[in-house]
C-alpha cells in the first residue's frame, strides 16, 4: 500500500484539489486497493473547535466542472505522527515545505516532496484563495500529479 499526503496551507483548496485528482488517476488505473491518498493542513485557521471546514465552494466547483466529487472532506491539521504514517508527503509550494520540515521534524526518510517538482520543475502551485484561478490551480495540481504517477509506476510495485 502506497500512501500518499498531499498538504497546503488550509487544506480547503490545493491540498484537497490534489487528493481528490490523484484518487482519480489511480481509480482510472485500477488501482485503488494499492493507495492511501489524503490531505492535511500546515495551519489551524480552517479547523474551529476541532471541526474543520469543508472543501472551499470555489475548489468544489472546480472538482465538480471535471466530474470529481469531495463531498465529506473537512480540513485537518497535519501532525508529527503523519511523518511515519505515509510514505509521500507532496507540499504545494516552499512555503508548505518550510512548515512541514518545520512541524515534522525534518526529513530523514526523504518522503517531503513538492508537487510540481514531479514535473521536472520546482516552481509553486498558486494559492487561488488569493489568485482566484481555480483553474489553473486544478490545472497544475492535475499535471503535478500525473508526473507523480508516471514517478511511483518507474519506482514502486503494484
Amino acid at each position: 500500500m502506497i500512501k500518499v499526503l498531499f498538504i497546503c496551507h488550509g487544506n480547503i483548496c490545493r491540498s484537497p484539489i490534489a487528493e481528490f485528482v490523484m484518487k482519480d488517476i489511480v481509480a482510472r488505473e485500477g488501482l485503488e486497493d494499492c493507495f492511501c491518498i489524503a490531505s492535511a493542513a500546515t495551519s489551524t485557521e480552517e479547523i474551529w473547535n476541532g471541526v474543520g471546514n469543508p472543501v472551499y465552494p470555489p475548489a468544489r466547483a472546480v472538482l465538480a466542472e471535471h466530474g470529481l466529487d469531495c463531498s465529506g472532506k473537512r480540513a485537518v491539521q497535519l501532525t508529527r505522527a503523519d511523518y511515519h504514517k505515509y510514505d509521500y508527503l507532496i507540499g504545494m509550494d516552499s512555503a508548505n515545505i518550510r512548515n512541514m520540515m518545520r512541524m515534522l521534524g525534518g526529513d530523514k526518510e526523504c518522503k517531503i516532496f513538492k508537487l510540481l517538482a514531479f514535473t521536472g520543475v520546482e516552481r509553486d502551485i498558486s494559492d487561488p484563495w488569493y489568485t482566484g484561478d481555480f483553474e489553473t490551480t486544478y490545472r497544475d495540481v492535475r499535471e503535478g500529479c500525473l508526473a507523480f504517477m508516471d514517478y511511483l509506476k518507474e519506482k514502486e510495485s503494484f
